[in-house]
């Protein structure tokens, strides 16, 4: 059985929609991302789990309890650990009595609070900061010291909003890792929210990407990656290429696909199911391959021009003009036996067919 049940959610400022009758489960111990760009109703949804909003229509049922349904629980008796951008600790407590304070509200004795606090501040390493204020600590410090305040009196569910966003790239990295590894160590369930796609692939067991209130898909990091469901998915996650043309046969697991550009390529039929309906094809840039002898012998080639070679260490990034679009990318790794186009070059290109997938238009 899920912990979380998200039943029919339906929210709405003014008249804006922001969720769209959204059905989610989460299942205990998991760590599921709500991942969307600005106004999505990501950050809305999690707010209503902890009860600081209240939608029009739905519920949502915590460990088999209704928190609507049956009356609103208020989000202090919900027993729900929350994390924000912003830290929100006490500026004029010391980091110990910021921990302390959950614990006061739920009329824990003092020795156990103490004993509670320094465990919190050992799964994030801050022992030794326990006397100082906020202000006297890094950004990264202040989100350890946050995310131990939501651990310290031992929540099964904890919600994170967008907890990471004012920290350095390195450090945010750096959290990512810790976050989710105390998370699962602790067997705690972990709603989180992002914008940023690579903390989402990094961080979920499964992730929930959400657009114009609704969830557009809900998949493991890299099935949502490799097999996205829509146009918008594919676009949204990650790099990626993109051609427009016309279904022009269906077979089983493979669709012929005549570009506008006149070429004819094989892709997966993802969401198009007749001949002759308007598709948009996504190809991943590190499946494009440029070596003939890496390719089924029939798959169908594209001719390509080398405009751009970018050196980026680890990889080699080359923008193509392909099929009358000067914004065709492929990536191709730093071997030293990898060759390096060369801009006015030509080439010759194309994938497997399982890797190319005929979506929306």
């Amino acid at each position: 059985m899920a912990f979380i049940e998200i039943q029919n959610l339906f929210k709405r400022f003014k008249n804006v929609v922001a969720v769209n009758h959204v059905q989610l489960e989460v299942n205990k111990g998991e760590m599921l991302t709500l991942l969307g760009p600005s106004g999505c109703g990501k950050t809305t949804t999690l707010r209503c789990i902890a009860g600081l909003e209240r939608p029009e229509e739905g519920d949502i049922v915590i460990d088999g309890k209704p928190m609507l349904s049956e009356g609103f629980v208020h989000p202090s008796k919900r027993g729900i650990g929350m994390v924000f951008q912003n830290y929100a600790l006490f500026p004029h407590m010391s980091v110990a009595e910021n921990l302390s304070f959950p614990l006061e509200v739920r009329k824990i004795g003092k020795s156990e609070r103490e004993e509670k606090v320094m465990r919190a501040l050992g799964m994030v390493q801050m022992q030794d900061f326990a006397g100082r204020r906020p202000a006297q600590l890094s950004g990264g410090q202040q989100q350890r010291i946050a995310l131990a305040r939501a651990l310290v009196f031992e929540p099964e569910l904890v919600l994170m909003d967008e907890p990471l966003g004012a920290l350095d790239k390195q450090l945010r990295e750096t959290l990512q890792f810790e976050i989710t590894n105390l998370a699962h160590e602790l067997g705690i369930t972990t709603v989180y929210v992002t914008h940023d796609q690579t903390e989402a692939l990094t961080m979920s067991d499964r992730v929930a990407v959400f657009d114009d209130g609704r969830i557009q898909q809900l998949a493991p990091p890299d099935q949502l990656y490799e097999q996205p469901e829509n146009s918008f998915v594919a676009q949204f996650i990650g790099e990626n290429n993109t051609l427009e043309g016309v279904v022009q046969e269906i077979q089983g697991n493979t669709c012929i696909v005549k570009l506008d550009s006149g070429d004819i390529i094989d892709a997966v039929p993802v969401n198009v199911s007749t001949v002759g309906e308007r598709t948009r094809v996504s190809i991943r840039p590190e499946r494009v391959e440029f070596n003939r002898e890496r390719l089924h012998a029939d798959a169908h080639t594209l001719k390509a021009e080398v405009l751009e070679f970018i050196y980026m260490g680890d990889i080699f990034r080359t923008r193509l003009r392909v099929a009358g679009t000067d914004e065709f990318v492929i990536k191709t790794r730093n071997a030293p036996d990898q060759k390096r186009l060369k801009p006015g070059e030509m080439i010759e290109i194309g994938w497997l067919a399982e890797d190319c997938r005929a979506l929306d238009a």
